[in-house]
């Protein structure tokens, strides 16, 4: 892993927003900028982040496998987030999932708590259940990258994934 002089610059400028002895609150942070910089954070990110605040890497490895938000490895070109809370597994949240798995070619049968991002044999697709999506009244919900999609029925799917070809 390579971190950019800016990527640098832009810790050191998180992480001089807490006193010299609170250093390790600028760990999600610092999670959060690697992970927009390289699309998940790996063994190499935990040590980077580590180093920079003097802690030990199973102090900051302990928030990456606690926040679902935080990925441990790289998704697909386009990541997909289907909500599975209440109101969207009433509307179809699973079945969505399925038609999407199958129009994409996703095998979610290795999937894991600790590993619940599959990816396409492409690498062009990732996919994960999320938790609220915070529009309850739409559902089923879902995001592909930062876009929000509502009303993702099975019978969508398919002119939802043309979009990202």
């Amino acid at each position: 892993m390579e971190v950019s002089a800016e990527l640098e610059a832009k810790a050191d400028e998180y992480i001089g927003h807490y006193p010299d002895d609170q250093r390790r609150s600028a760990s999600l942070p610092l999670l959060h900028l690697l992970q927009q910089e390289f699309g998940h954070i790996g063994e190499d990110g935990v040590r980077w982040v580590a180093d920079k605040l003097g802690l030990e890497p199973i102090n900051v490895l302990e928030l990456v496998t606690f926040y679902p938000g935080l990925r441990q490895k790289a998704p697909g070109k386009y990541h997909i987030r289907v909500c599975r809370t209440l109101s969207c597994a009433m509307a179809g949240c699973h079945e969505t999932m399925d038609k999407i798995c199958q129009v994409a070619g996703i095998d979610r049968s290795g999937v894991t708590h600790h590993d619940p991002i599959a990816i396409s044999e492409d690498g062009k697709f990732s996919i994960e259940f999320a938790e609220c999506l915070a529009s309850c009244g739409t559902g089923p919900v879902c995001l592909v990258g930062d876009d929000f999609h509502e009303g993702v029925t099975p019978e969508a799917v398919g002119e939802l994934l043309e979009k990202y070809d």
